[in-house]
């Protein structure tokens, strides 16, 4: 299990600490420093913009769980604003934190 978890994205966004959640995705995901702070304005927006957003975002945990990385590179590109190729990094690495 990684040091950090969404866990502590969420509660890094609660605490409006952009550059700690930052840091978050940086280690999960595998993404440079400014990947991770265009993931983290977009997450923003998107829950500001919709309530179901925050469901959304939580369907990771099961794609994790399931080992779906299909699923799991479309949740990450549909919450974080990443492409396709972004994306599917960033699923692989995580699956691997969860390994």
């Amino acid at each position: 299990m990684p040091d950090v978890t969404f866990r502590d994205f969420a509660g890094a966004l609660m605490a409006q600490d952009d550059a700690k959640a930052g840091s978050v995705l940086e280690t999960l995901m595998g993404v440079d420093a400014a990947t991770a702070a265009a993931g983290v304005s977009f997450f923003q927006a998107e829950m500001k913009k919709s309530p179901d957003f925050m469901m959304k975002s939580m369907e990771m945990r099961g794609a994790v769980e399931q080992r779906d990385e299909a699923k799991l590179t479309e949740l990450i590109a549909a919450c974080f604003g990443y492409g396709p190729e972004a994306a599917a990094e960033a699923a692989t690495t995580l699956l691997a934190h969860y390994a």
